[in-house]
């Protein structure tokens, strides 16, 4: 019964969410899916409550590559861009920052998380011109599976499978499969794997 119930509630909000779907197809055709995306992703944020997170769900089920049908997208959360993808059983906290990233399968995104793309987005080489002119870098962030993100943790490259992310945290270099993170910069203190390294205290790396 509860199962049929859910099932009705979320074939609701995809009917509920075709005008915003349709009118936001129509300003991509004119402005392109870059300038028309971040304006219908900051106008979904708003919904509060239950029905938020299914009209949100919704929406980027139908304008995303991918979002899974189970993911759960809290009030106040932004993806900046048309190209993010959203694995199954993700769920994101409120007022997160997302910019072109890859959520994997049962990602936990904690609250006040940004997820940046990269830390070069913007050059600084050059003083004789505005930094707002100097071309950066734009990097893709993958969050791995099964990954829980702190709260108030900002992360700049990508995190792999099963980890652990400290609250307020800053992720500057790639973190490896089943790390525990912590602190800014973030540094892995041990692996899930075991206790074999436990209070180990290096800068973040990839593995060899």
């Amino acid at each position: 019964m509860r199962s049929a119930a859910k099932a009705l509630t979320k074939a609701i909000a995809l009917l509920l969410a075709l005008p915003a779907v349709a009118m936001y197809r129509l300003l991509a055709v004119l402005l392109g899916k870059e300038k028309a995306f971040p304006g219908w992703s900051q106008a979904m944020c708003l919904i509060p409550g239950l029905p938020g997170i299914y009209l949100r769900r919704a929406f980027y089920r139908l304008v995303l590559p991918s979002c899974g049908e189970d993911a759960c997208l809290g009030f106040g959360s932004v993806f900046s861009h048309p190209t993010a993808r959203v694995g199954r059983k993700v769920y994101v906290g409120v007022f997160c920052s997302l910019g072109d990233v890859t959520l994997e399968d049962d990602v936990l995104v904690a609250s006040h998380v940004s997820i940046a793309n990269g830390g070069r987005q913007h050059g600084i080489e050059r003083l004789d011109i505005p930094i707002r002119e100097q071309p950066g870098q734009w990097l893709h962030v993958t969050i791995g599976r099964d990954t829980w993100i702190g709260d108030r943790a900002v992360v700049l490259t990508d995190v792999g499978r099963h980890c652990v992310i400290g609250a307020g945290a800053v992720v500057t270099r790639p973190v490896p499969d089943y790390a525990i993170a912590v602190g800014n910069p973030a540094r892995v203190i041990r692996s899930r794997l075991g206790p074999d390294d436990a209070g180990d205290s290096r800068p973040v790396e990839t593995q060899p």
